[in-house]
This record gives C-alpha cells, sequence and structure tokens, in this order.
C-alpha cells in the first residue's frame, strides 16, 4: 500500500498545522477538560476549514474524500494534541442522509459549518450495553401519537446535542426495534451529567424519557430497522475510536522522546540509558503497527471491504496498545507525569476509557472473531 498522501490530503494536512499552530490550544484542552466544557470554538475552526464536510457527498458541496484523507486529518490532529474523540458527529452527516427525512435532514444541516454539537444515537441503558437486545425502552401509539418511555445511560453528547437518534422497542411487539429522532427540548425529558475518568470535553448522561410525545413523521429510518441501521454506525465509530487512540498515542510518544532527550540524571540524558530505549522501541512498534491497521482499513473501507471484524480489530488493538504507549511515555515523564499538570495525564484518562466506551474490549474480541472464521466455514 502506498503511504504517501495526495495533494490535495497534503494541503488538508498542512492546514491542519497551520491551525494547530496559530495560538496554544492546549491552554484552551486543558480548561475545557478542568470543566467538563464541549471545545466549541475549536471545532468550529475545523468546520471552517471543511473537516465536517469530508466524508459529504459532492451534490451536498462535500468533499467526498472516503476514510483514509480522515485518517490522515485524524492523525494529525492527534499528533498535535487536539481531542479527536469530540469530532465523531462531524463525519455523521451521510447517516442522517441516508436515514433521515428531508425535515430531519434539514435540521442537521443547519448546524453544519458552526461547531455546535448535532446528534447522536441513544442505546445503552441500564440493564442493556452490550446486550442491545435487553432494551426495555418503548414507544407507544396512542391516539395518532407516539409516546416514548424509559432510561437510557452513558449516552454521549447527550447534554450538548439538540437531537438524539433513540433506539426503542415496540411495546405491542417487543421484537420489534425502531430508532426516534428526537428533539431534547421536547417536555418528559430528564438530563443527569454523570461524571467521567477522561474524555472529559465529550458529556455523558443518564436521560429519562416519560411520555415524550411524538408523531410518526419522527421515526429515524424505517420501522424495525433499528439494529441494522446502527450496526454500520457502529463500525464506523470504532473505526474513529482507533484512530483517536492512534493520534494520542503519537502525540504522547514524541512528546515524551523530546523529554528524554532533554532530561539529564547521573550526568546523561535519560534517553541514553537501556531501559529508557527499550521502551521507546516497544512504543514505536506499537506506533507502526497501529497505523499500518488504520490506513489498511481506511482503504478497505474506500474501495467497500471493510468489516465489522476489522473495525472491532482497530478498535481493540489500538485502544490497548495506545494505552500502552501513553503509560509508557508517562514513565518516562516520571514525577510530573502523574503530579504536574502535562497534557499526558489527560490522554492516559481518555485512552482508559475508550477501552470501555464505543464497545468494550471483550465485545471487539466476539466480533473479531466471529468475523474471522466466517472465512473458513
Amino acid at each position: 500500500m502506498d503511504f504517501r498522501l495526495t495533494d490535495e490530503q497534503e494541503l488538508l494536512v498542512a492546514g491542519i498545522r497551520e491551525l494547530m499552530a496559530r495560538e496554544n490550544w492546549d491552554n484552551y484542552f486543558a480548561e475545557c477538560d478542568a470543566n467538563s466544557q464541549y471545545p466549541e470554538r475549536f471545532v468550529k475552526e475545523l468546520a471552517g476549514m471543511g473537516i465536517d464536510s469530508l466524508l459529504l457527498p459532492e451534490e451536498h458541496d462535500g468533499f467526498a474524500a472516503g476514510l483514509v484523507t480522515v485518517t490522515a486529518v485524524w492523525e494529525e490532529l492527534g499528533r498535535l494534541g487536539a481531542p479527536t474523540y469530540v469530532l465523531y458527529q462531524l463525519t455523521g452527516f451521510n447517516t442522517i442522509l441516508r436515514e433521515g427525512t428531508q425535515e430531519q435532514i434539514e435540521k442537521i444541516m443547519a448546524l453544519r459549518g458552526t461547531g455546535k454539537q448535532m446528534w447522536n444515537s441513544a442505546i445503552t441503558e441500564p440493564g442493556a450495553g452490550s446486550d442491545v437486545g435487553s432494551l426495555q425502552t418503548t414507544y407507544t401509539r396512542k391516539n395518532g401519537k407516539v409516546y416514548l418511555n424509559g432510561h437510557k445511560t452513558f449516552i454521549t453528547s447527550s447534554a450538548g446535542v439538540p437531537y438524539l437518534v433513540v433506539m426503542a422497542r415496540d411495546s405491542e411487539n417487543r421484537d420489534c426495534f425502531t430508532e426516534w429522532f428526537v428533539d431534547m427540548s421536547r417536555p418528559g425529558i430528564k438530563i443527569e451529567k454523570l461524571t467521567k475518568l477522561g474524555l472529559k470535553m465529550d458529556s455523558c448522561c443518564d436521560i429519562y424519557f416519560d411520555n415524550v410525545e411524538m408523531e410518526e413523521k419522527d421515526m429515524f429510518g424505517k420501522e424495525g430497522n433499528g439494529f441494522n441501521r446502527v450496526k454500520e454506525e457502529f463500525d464506523a465509530e470504532r473505526f474513529l475510536v482507533g484512530c483517536t487512540n492512534y493520534g494520542i498515542a503519537l502525540c504522547a510518544f514524541e512528546d515524551a522522546a523530546k523529554y528524554a532527550n532533554q532530561r539529564e540524571q547521573f550526568g546523561q540524558k535519560i534517553g541514553r540509558f537501556q531501559l529508557i530505549q527499550e521502551k521507546f522501541a516497544h512504543m514505536a512498534i506499537k506506533l507502526k503497527n497501529m497505523k499500518n491497521m488504520l490506513y489498511e482499513t481506511a482503504w478497505n473501507a474506500d474501495n467497500g471491504k471493510m468489516n465489522s471484524g476489522e473495525a472491532a480489530m482497530c478498535k481493540y488493538y489500538c485502544a490497548n496498545a495506545g494505552f500502552e504507549v501513553v503509560d509508557s511515555a508517562m514513565q518516562v515523564f516520571g514525577g510530573i507525569g502523574v503530579a504536574g499538570d502535562h497534557r499526558i495525564s489527560r490522554f492516559w484518562r481518555d485512552l482508559r476509557v475508550d477501552r470501555v466506551s464505543g464497545g468494550s474490549d471483550e465485545m471487539q474480541i466476539l466480533t473479531a472473531g466471529r468475523e474471522v472464521l466466517k472465512k473458513y466455514r
């Protein structure tokens, strides 16, 4: 595979470097992290560059660029310390275009370029995490209206988005799972923020729906198609989590390498000690493996060949290898990594969360294992 970027991709990456060099964004990110605040000003700058249009088709004034380009952008942003985990919604326009009604599409597209949070899915419940089939949230038709009742938990972005796509089961047919496009300003919705170890620049909430009144036009996609729809979204999300983990790990690696070539102990730079060199050798190997896996998977996706197993492998491997790289980088930094305000501690917290969020390690292994074995039936 040719890893050289096209001229267009190089220009885009150069634009990212220019944006990141414009100011000390790390202070802004640290402030947003400390206050659990979405970095809207930064996301708006990216939207101004067209990052939210990378995957949009040309008929919607998008670039139709593909996942290889997205991977290159995520890699450079992560390498320069940006929290790419807050950007997952920017690649979600195609889901709305494919599944949404014209009214729903117009509502989401109106937020394009603003940097504001737009929408997210609400699936997980207190008794239904990996076991999505155990969902208890229901929708009931009555007197020409639809009423939503239930409790969702660990819902990302839900304190900031104006719309949630909520999966629920038909109260009259428990085997029918359908999604609903819910305006979060409707009466009967209660939001309770949850605290998190990491990924603090995006909200995570409990959401309660108490007889939330909707109409048939609020259905998202086709009735009974909830599982099939989210499966494709899971694959895209898991791949992007892998890209985020790789970018963060690359940033931590480079920060630690610069520090190891400056910090002196026992009369010499600590990078001259073999134990430190061993850490960097293992970190570099993991980073190379992550990059190769992600770019190959992105190429497969752009050519219609990516499957759920590949997406699961990207998330599982990059979440774990990325965390190991960050953990080793933190060891290189020593005291300032664990007691100071260096961004390495934020990276460590963020990557530890990703081994659970968006699908646990265990579910990724099961998904990948099943996909691998399919080839030999």
